[in-house]
């Protein structure tokens, strides 16, 4: 949640370390909390005890896809509104309107832009009604 210490909370769930680690050093360099899940079942289980203020959301995991997660959580109940942001490879025709569709607020391509990244996140966290 935002406070005068930091930004806000941001749940990225992605399975790849390497991505992670980089997202990692953006997110708290800039004053986010950041929590992390590797798969879809450790991003429900994070969120059985949080309710961040934004969500990262790569789309190609290995258990579940990102289309059929961001569904799940937009579903959850207190989760309805809560921005969520496809941080993906997925760039080709139509990837976009995909996942916009399957209920993400964005979406970012990899690899990451940096300030593009930090831009999108704040531009959502600060629409939310509570910030």
């Amino acid at each position: 949640m935002v406070s005068p210490e930091n930004k806000g909370t941001v749940l990225y769930i992605e399975d790849n370390p390497d991505n992670r680690l980089l997202v990692k050093r953006i997110l708290l360099s800039e004053d986010y909390v950041l929590l992390e899940a590797e798969s879809a079942r450790e991003a429900l289980s994070v969120l059985k005890d949080t309710r961040p203020d934004l969500i990262l959301m790569d789309i190609n995991m290995p258990d579940t896809d990102g289309y059929s997660l961001t569904a799940q959580i937009k579903s959850m109940p207190g989760f309805e509104r809560v921005p969520i942001l496809a941080l993906t490879a997925n760039v080709m025709r139509g990837d976009k309107e995909k996942t916009i569709e399957a209920g993400c607020d964005g979406y970012i391509q990899k690899p990451i832009d940096i300030d593009q990244l930090t831009r999108e996140i704040e531009k959502y966290i600060m629409r939310r009604p509570n910030a």
